[in-house]
């Protein structure tokens, strides 16, 4: 079967449009068409200034939230990054791979190392070297396809970059991945700034639908949205950012398409109405199954700790082939102890 690997990142709380965008796709698509592993990456979420409560908050509400979007421990790998020591291994040999021009070419690293010296701080150094780590979650798995937004793009190009420089000069080692972007709403936007992303990061509250929002929340947030001048509803992206956004979530939630949704309305308030009605509906599955999982947090960590010795067990032998293609002695095998007793 194709390997397909994704994760999220515990550096907030997840959203409409990482569900809309990847976990429901995972649930209802990859994890029954695929060997499919998914993984809260909670390493990436070092890279920058953090409370470590939080950090572990939110990989555990995120680890049941993927659990409650429909992912099933009997047809995928849900686990902890950090859980599998594979990834931090396999990191450190890459790095000895990728080149400093590389990774300073990467879009968040330059964003975020601009804005702090504006400040006149500095970023961490994993900030720099995260693309790696990144890059070795993928190749650890002999991953064959990385769902992902068209803003991670870059990233899955320098992981198949890397792969096959490694490849090249040490030997096949690494099956080379690609990205597969999701067909429909790969980019859900703020709702107060419709030209940026709904991250999960983000501290604009109002502009992100959370989906442990209320519904009342939820409602208010979708009324509250910017929208653009003039009256009339049409679906364009570039000219009328606010209505499409809005077009594009309605659409995602009903299986609808954007542009003949358009022709239904002739009011901004009836289709944030249909809209935010939608999103309610499309939550509350989710939000159910999300406190029927919090009544047993034994069941959660168990899935957890089960999926890390399948991830451990399929990682393994990728990263100690690495190891080896690279140069390194291989570590001898522990003596067995003479009793003295012959059986």
């Amino acid at each position: 079967m194709t390997r397909v690997f994704s994760g999220v990142k515990p550096t907030g709380h997840l959203t409409l449009g990482n569900y809309l965008g990847a976990m429901r796709r995972w649930a209802t698509v990859d994890q029954h068409q695929a060997d499919a592993l998914f993984c809260i990456v909670d390493l990436h979420a070092l890279t920058v200034d953090h409370d470590p409560a939080r950090v572990r908050r939110l990989s555990r509400q995120a680890a049941t939230l993927l659990l409650a979007s429909g992912l099933d421990p009997e047809l995928c790998t849900v686990f902890v990054q950090s859980h599998v020591d594979e990834h931090a291994r396999l990191s450190y040999v890459l790095e000895c791979v990728a080149t400093d021009g590389e990774m300073r070419r990467m879009i968040q690293y330059k964003e975020k190392a601009a804005r702090e010296r504006v400040r006149g701080g500095s970023v961490r150094l994993s900030l720099l070297t995260y693309p790696v780590l990144m890059a070795a979650d993928i190749l650890a798995y002999g991953t064959d396809e990385v769902p992902v937004g068209d803003d991670q793009t870059q990233h899955v190009e320098l992981a198949r970059d890397l792969a096959a420089r490694f490849n090249d000069r040490y030997g096949h080692t690494f099956v080379v991945p690609r990205a597969t972007p999701p067909q429909v709403a790969a980019r859900v936007m703020n709702l107060q700034d419709p030209v940026s992303k709904m991250g999960k990061s983000d501290d604009s509250g109002p502009g992100i639908v959370y989906l442990l929002d209320e519904p009342d929340v939820v409602r208010r947030k979708v009324m509250r949205a910017v929208t653009d001048s003039g009256r009339e509803v049409v679906y364009d992206r570039e000219a009328q950012p606010g209505l499409a956004n809005l077009l594009e979530i309605l659409a995602a939630c009903t299986g609808g398409n954007p542009s003949e949704l358009s022709g239904v309305y002739e009011s901004y308030g009836a289709l944030k109405n249909d809209t935010a009605e939608a999103v309610i509906g499309v939550l509350k599955p989710v939000q159910d199954r999300h406190r029927e999982l919090c009544t047993d947090p034994g069941y959660v960590e168990g899935v957890l700790r089960d999926g890390a010795e399948r991830a451990r067990a399929m990682a393994r032998p990728t990263v100690d082939a690495a190891y080896r293609a690279i140069g390194l002695l291989p570590a001898a095998a522990p003596a067995t102890a003479d009793t003295g007793v012959t059986v």
